[in-house]
């Protein structure tokens, strides 16, 4: 016979001994888009403890919608040997142009990370960084519904020794640091350049150049890096950011060592 009040205990239980574990981590991901997703699979396989945060009740960031609200993306040739490394079944439209179902695309990507050993704590908002020796060193945390609300309850902290900062257009961490610590993350404008008009083929190039460590502890990727560095928007396909994903996951693996 069900007992009610074991099944809550079960859920309190197994979620606090899961956020107690990943208190501190190698990795902290803001954002569960696919670049994100995609990051925290490659970091989780090399065996490093990743935690990531989506302020939101499901994962995926933009994918789920397609374009304008119809269910279909496209992935272009660049990263097609991704979309076979992750299961995600693809349709060539013509040469070099590969359609997918985005309901798909989201789910799976959020599978195979999860099975490489990501963890994932949705309706999380990051509200700070923590800030130590001149280096991101970590995330103040809260529930999105409090944010939401604006009600005035302190968050609590986590450690990292790295910080993505995956949010999409926003790039809600890394406008963190410039609106709080006067950071400048660029010699020019001295905070976040912002992103261009659409266009497709630079916007995508972009979005994979763009993809670095832009302040100590702190790596951008996707749209982030579009809005941190600079770079056009690109609209529905999303090959950039599997491939952002990627190369912010090998450049944190870099300096992580094995």
């Amino acid at each position: 016979m069900l007992n009610e009040v074991t099944i809550s205990r079960a859920i309190i239980d197994a979620y606090f001994k899961k956020l107690t574990r990943h208190l501190e981590v190698d990795v902290a991901i803001v954002g569960g888009g696919p670049s994100g997703l995609v990051a925290g699979h490659d970091l989780a396989r090399a065996g490093k403890k990743v935690a990531l945060f989506e302020s939101k009740l499901a994962i995926g960031g933009g994918i789920w919608g397609g374009g304008m609200g119809f269910n279909e993306i496209v992935v272009q040739e660049a990263a097609r040997e991704m979309l076979v490394e992750f299961g995600l079944r693809a349709t060539e439209f013509e040469p070099g142009y590969y359609t997918l179902d985005a309901v798909h695309v989201a789910a799976a990507l959020a599978a195979r990370a999860m099975e490489a050993g990501l963890t994932v704590f949705n309706l999380t908002s990051m509200e700070d960084v923590v800030i130590q020796k001149d280096r991101v060193a970590g995330l103040v945390l809260n529930w999105t519904a409090i944010r939401h609300l604006k009600w005035h309850v302190d968050p609590l902290t986590i450690h990292s020794r790295f910080v993505l900062d995956a949010t999409g257009h926003p790039a809600s961490v890394a406008e963190t640091l410039v609106r709080k610590m006067n950071v400048r993350l660029d010699t020019t404008t001295g905070g976040l350049v912002g992103e261009k008009p659409m266009a497709a083929e630079d916007g995508e190039r972009q979005t994979v150049e763009n993809t670095r460590e832009v302040y100590p502890g702190l790596f951008v990727s996707g749209m982030a890096a579009i809005t941190v560095c600079g770079g056009h928007r690109m609209g529905p396909v999303f090959g950039g950011m599997l491939l952002s994903g990627r190369k912010a996951a090998q450049a944190m693996l870099a300096e992580l060592g094995t």
